[in-house]
């Protein structure tokens, strides 16, 4: 039977067992490495308050990898998890706010959602034959789109008695990594010390010869998956908690960074090897990885490449490691206790090396000079996307003009991810924040903990709920889309079906926007709407969209798309009839919504200068962090831009 364990050849002394060391944890050795380079290159990784950060942007990985944890050693594979987690979260809101149902129940309900979508990966795995990485992929997809169906695609407030989870005991000590801590002891129990967890070691080790040695295998693999949905239920409690809200497209791609940590902590995908303590170690590599980079201001898209190198690396370190003659230690065998004495012994050197650390790098760092230059954080929603692009190039170009120094973070569209850059800018004690918020529900506890250390915080674009502002500098969505609506109506008579693509569901401009249509389209009573669907934002998606509606609707003489990007990939769909037969109206006034407009590609769209946002923005974080009084909303114009008058407008 495997194990989760590696002992080394006996004999091994001097330099060779140091070696051994290094090579038998592997994972440890990376990690101290990893604390040693980021303090040395920033001033601010050591510090209290952004440790406890690196704790709390663990946990949500960290409990969703130790459930990934029980089905890889038993050589699964589960894809589900971070849709589970969402559908779990969701299922809580929406049945505690929108149904009435008492909170406890509530949260009995989300876990029950949780072990569901876990069993029924079972039986389609055990009972029905799937290979896991199908029955996996198929509940991802099915889970998150039961999210979005229950929550109609927008995000829905949590219960205050939850979202506690996400709040801190004593004012310091959060509560998400004492949730990661209790999940992590109750895995290393589960594996060490029950008859299932020998189970999952046998099944991995060899499927075969554990069926044959009287292992009910199919009954087996029902608890693992369950496990593994239960888990994922309390990581999306607790991400949930985090945001003070339940979002449908919460925790995409968790799934990937769930199976990278339990990878890193050395286990294997082949099955039979895998620990709690090295799925920690993993979570932690990723979330010291991550906070590191924000830190040194690396770009997002870097920080994936990065993290697929390490990824690489701790594999080949595996490989490494069973050529230099570790072998596997039988489970329960004589000497177990001292082998987990020798491990508490590592661990033990690997504390007092790193506490060491912290007190040489605080030291070096202590009394440094800081610079003269103000500094400030921007952390935009995202860079997949020219309008952002443009506010972040605005702010570089006024942050330069003015003497700042400018730190950019890209969310990638996910507001956990957008939390975690807030609380690495607030802990690295910046004079001020700029953000434009993923979604304004979820931005709100970061931002409230800016307010907390007395960091300024202006909002670009989308504004903040429940937390405090000192500005808002933003284009108003809702009157773009009636604007929208206006330029559309006239232009086709007041007469006419239209067909709307909407933008990433659950996300505040695509509401407000949407609204906004809606509202000024009730000045055209002649006109339908044919048929709304979401194109995410994305010009590949929109292309896509635009031609499977036509095909229900090849008659259309009109459409609206939340952005210019979907706008573009409309137009590609509609070929020679965009411009003529079909008028396309678009929204943000971007480079190549401007030159299709210019063309007659595009009827119109809808232009809110963002490099104007993004120099707007930069100039009110500096009057904030000098103490300047400022208005708590700056309006920049927006303004239908066609063919007419598109010469004149410069962005």
């Amino acid at each position: 039977m495997a194990t989760d364990t590696l002992k080394s050849k006996p004999g091994a002394s001097g330099a060779g067992g140091l070696r051994r060391i290094l090579l038998d944890n592997g994972a440890l050795t990376a990690l101290i490495v990893l604390v040693v380079a980021m303090s040395a290159l920033s001033g601010d990784f050591l510090t209290a308050d952004n440790l406890l950060n690196i704790g709390v942007q663990a946990a949500v990985t960290a409990i969703l990898a130790f459930g990934v944890t029980f089905v890889i050693v038993s050589a699964g594979i589960d894809l589900s998890v971070g849709s589970v987690a969402a559908l779990s979260a969701t299922v809580l809101a929406w049945t505690a706010t929108s149904e009435g149902v008492p909170v406890w129940i509530a949260v009995i309900l989300a876990v029950a959602t949780g072990l569901a979508c876990g069993l029924v990966n079972g039986v389609l795995i055990s009972y029905g034959k799937l290979p896991p990485f199908i029955a996996t992929l198929a509940m991802l997809s099915i889970a998150r789109g039961l999210s979005l169906v229950i929550s109609q695609g927008s995000p829905i407030p949590f219960p205050d008695s939850v979202s506690h989870l996400g709040d801190t005991l004593g004012g310091w000590l959060p509560v998400p990594v004492l949730v990661m801590i209790v999940m992590g002891l109750i895995t290393a129990l589960v594996l060490g010390r029950t008859y299932i967890g020998r189970s999952m070691y046998a099944i991995g080790g060899n499927e075969e010869a554990a069926r044959l040695s009287g292992l009910k295998v199919k009954k087996q693999k029902l608890a693992i998956y369950a496990l593994s949905g239960l888990f994922a239920a309390a990581a999306g409690i607790v991400l949930a908690s985090r945001l003070s809200s339940a979002q449908p497209q919460a925790a995409q791609g968790y799934e990937l960074d769930a199976i990278a940590a339990v990878v890193i902590g050395g286990a294997s995908l082949a099955g039979g090897v895998g620990k709690a303590s090295g799925t920690l170690i993993g979570a932690l590599i990723l979330a010291v990885l991550r906070n590191g980079l924000n830190l040194l201001s690396v770009s997002a898209f870097w920080q994936q490449v990065v993290i697929g190198v390490v990824i690489a690396l701790a594999v080949l370190l595996d490989t490494v490691r069973r050529k230099a003659g570790a072998t596997p230690a039988a489970a329960g065998a004589a000497g177990g206790g001292g082998n987990r004495g020798k491990q508490a012994l590592t661990y033990l050197l690997a504390a007092v090396v790193a506490a060491a650390v912290v007190a040489a790098m605080s030291f070096l760092h202590n009394g440094s000079d800081q610079a003269a230059k103000q500094k400030v954080g921007l952390s935009l929603s995202t860079l997949n996307n020219p309008f952002f692009v443009q506010i972040r190039q605005g702010a570089e170009q006024e942050a330069k003009k003015l003497g700042v120094d400018l730190t950019v973070t890209d969310a990638q569209n996910d507001a956990s991810q957008q939390a975690n850059q807030l609380q690495n800018f607030t802990s690295s004690g910046l004079s001020t924040i700029v953000v434009n918020p993923v979604d304004s529900d979820a931005a709100g506890p970061s931002v409230r903990s800016a307010n907390k250390a007395d960091i300024p915080v202006v909002a670009v674009d989308r504004g903040v709920n429940k937390a405090e502002i000192d500005a808002l500098v933003a284009s108003d969505n809702v009157e773009g889309g009636r604007m929208a609506a206006r330029a559309l109506g006239e232009k086709l008579g007041g007469e006419g079906s239209i067909v709307i693509l909407q933008g990433q569901a659950g996300t505040s401009a695509s509401r407000e926007r949407g609204q906004g249509f809606a509202e000024g389209l009730e000045e055209f009573p002649g006109i339908e709407v044919v048929a709304k669907q979401p194109a995410d934002f994305d010009r590949t998606k929109g292309l896509d969209v635009m031609s499977n509606l036509l095909q229900a609707h090849p008659d259309i003489e009109g459409v609206f798309a939340e952005n210019d990007e979907m706008a573009l990939g409309a137009a590609k769909a509609l070929g020679s009839k965009a411009g003529k037969d079909v008028q396309v109206v678009g929204f943000d006034g971007t480079p190549d919504g401007l030159k299709a407009v210019e063309a007659g590609t595009l009827y119109a769209s809808v232009a809110q200068q963002p490099t104007e946002l993004g120099r707007i923005a930069v100039r009110n974080a500096l009057d904030a962090a000098q103490g300047k009084d400022l208005k708590d909303l700056v309006k920049v114009p927006v303004k239908v831009v066609t063919k007419e008058n598109v010469g004149s407008f410069g962005g």
